[in-house]
């Protein structure tokens, strides 16, 4: 099986020409011209980014899944191959309804009419990882279930393999094998494919970024049915809405599509500064809007976190951004320990301003905020800038927020969108608000811990007292260990100079 499939990638790299991204290497440039006798019948007219795309979609739903993951690391990829990747889409066929039927009654250990009162045999997505199919629980409500692939687990533990044997290849064969970290990608990826393989992860994702929008008209989240779910099957509510990427459809329904640009852009900072948790896979096939005009969010395989420090460090990026003051930019970056502590400051500064003051001579609205911070990380990369993945995730969720709402509103400034909410974060971090945030925070440790003040300070000061008593008790023994060496001295000296008396009072009698 592992033989067939190998055999299987080699045929399909040939065939799309994907032996152009290695026999460029020195090391192996002398079979070019071979190659290029042996599969003369190639066409290879089109770009090779184009080719690449392809041979991913030929190779599989696994493969497609790498090519989207590559797509968000444009600190490694060339920017027409991650262009290219970018436009990859999980066109899977969906499985039989009897597999999934068989694949629920083996979770549940019972039939699926005794599960739900409905169950669609027709699924209304399929991925490659899952489908989702359309159902009623016994009390009423209308549910969806998400189910995974059958065998699927085998598939991708399988091709990570080939993966791992390709990335050490590539390792041994090319000079920046060792700088594109290509096993590290590799190791990336296979951790989070196996987040998504387990359902009950997903599923706490979901409740989580619910509760974080409970109160809020801006995005509306499905609730979680957990007394159904499982690591191989997830139940949630069922969501009506329109897919965000039919515009003509929002606006026959009279939905502002500006303003649903601009609550787009909202989401994304409620998200990354308030919650430090944000979904990570927001493209248009994951986002509905309801007739409200509010947004629906679905699949939560794929979130990402952040730190207080990445926070600050985002925000303070942002801001100088606004103000075009490149230093504070470059600051920030050394402050965060991203960049060596002995970076030059001032070098650092004339690079970003090399890559900004272009961009803004341009209309705002003209500017695109994603790829001004990719094209800051390629800079920074220079002055040995750690990547930290946490901002790749970043990068590429603002990446399709901007694009999403570029399309409902072509004019949407995400600049002038961001900025007031921004410097009312930050506001609230340095301000009053900021300080009664961290001392409600605090207040129960410290409810904790005043009970106890008594007993560490009597057990401070006990400690305290011992070590004085053993300093004394060291000094003591050192006295008289000096004391005894005297003491050994003098002795010494004494019966020297008694027996040299000794010796003249015997000689003088003589």
């Amino acid at each position: 099986m592992r033989v067939f499939r190998l055999v299987t990638i080699l045929w399909v790299a040939a065939r799309y020409g994907l032996d152009e991204f290695f026999l460029g290497n020195e090391r192996t440039r002398g079979l070019r011209i071979l190659v290029r006798f042996a599969l003369f019948w190639r066409d290879l007219s089109a770009p090779r980014a184009v080719r690449l795309r392809l041979a991913l979609e030929r190779l599989g739903p696994i493969f497609v899944k790498f090519g989207q993951m590559l797509s968000t690391r444009r600190d490694l990829m060339p920017p027409d191959i991650a262009d290219e990747l970018a436009r990859l889409q999980d066109r899977v066929p969906p499985f039989p309804a009897a597999q999934a039927r068989s694949a629920l009654a083996a979770i549940y250990g019972k039939p699926v009419e005794q599960v739900f009162a409905r169950f669609d045999a027709e699924p209304v997505a399929s991925a490659s990882m899952a489908q989702v199919h359309f159902a009623e629980l016994f009390d009423g409500r209308p549910a969806a279930v998400k189910i995974l692939r059958p065998g699927i687990t085998r598939i991708i533990n399988h091709d990570l393999d080939l993966l791992e044997s390709a990335a050490l290849l590539m390792e041994k064969l090319f000079i920046d094998g060792r700088r594109l970290k290509p096993r590290e990608v590799v190791s990336e990826f296979s951790k989070t494919l196996h987040d998504e393989l387990d359902l009950m992860r997903e599923a706490a994702n979901c409740s989580q970024l619910r509760r974080n929008f409970e109160h809020s008209e801006l995005l509306i989240v499905p609730e979680v049915y957990w007394e159904y779910c499982e690591s191989g099957v997830m139940v949630m509510e069922r969501m009506q809405g329109i897919p965000i990427s039919r515009k003509d459809q929002l606006v026959a329904m009279g939905i502002d599509t500006q303003r649903l640009a601009r609550d787009g852009v909202e989401i994304f900072f409620t998200q990354v500064f308030r919650d430090a948790f944000f979904h990570a896979d927001m493209h248009p096939g994951n986002i509905l809007v309801n007739a409200q005009g509010h947004y629906i969010a679905l699949d939560f395989g794929i979130m990402g976190t952040l730190t207080e420090q990445d926070k600050n460090y985002l925000a303070q990026n942002f801001l100088a951004f606004f103000r075009r003051d490149y230093r504070a930019v470059a600051q920030a970056h050394v402050d965060a320990g991203w960049t060596p502590a002995d970076t030059r400051v001032d070098e650092f500064e004339a690079a970003i301003r090399t890559v900004c003051e272009p961009i803004f001579d341009r209309p705002l609205r003209e500017i695109s905020f994603g790829k001004v911070l990719l094209r800051l990380f390629q800079t920074s990369r220079r002055f040995n800038m750690e990547i930290q993945p946490q901002l790749v995730l970043l990068q590429k969720t603002l990446l399709n927020i901007e694009g999403l709402g570029r399309e409902l509103d072509p004019e949407l400034d995400l600049w002038k969108t961001g900025k007031p909410f921004l410097e009312r974060w930050m506001s609230e971090q340095s301000g009053w608000r900021g300080w009664m945030r961290n001392l409600q925070q605090e207040a129960p440790y410290w409810a904790a811990a005043l009970p106890q003040l008594p007993r560490l300070a009597h057990a401070l000061l006990k400690h305290a007292h011992n070590e004085q008593n053993n300093t004394q008790l060291q000094l003591l023994v050192k006295r008289q260990k000096r004391s005894l060496k005297r003491l050994r001295v003098a002795t010494g000296v004494l019966a020297a100079v008694l027996l040299l008396t000794l010796g003249w009072l015997i000689r003088s009698h003589i």
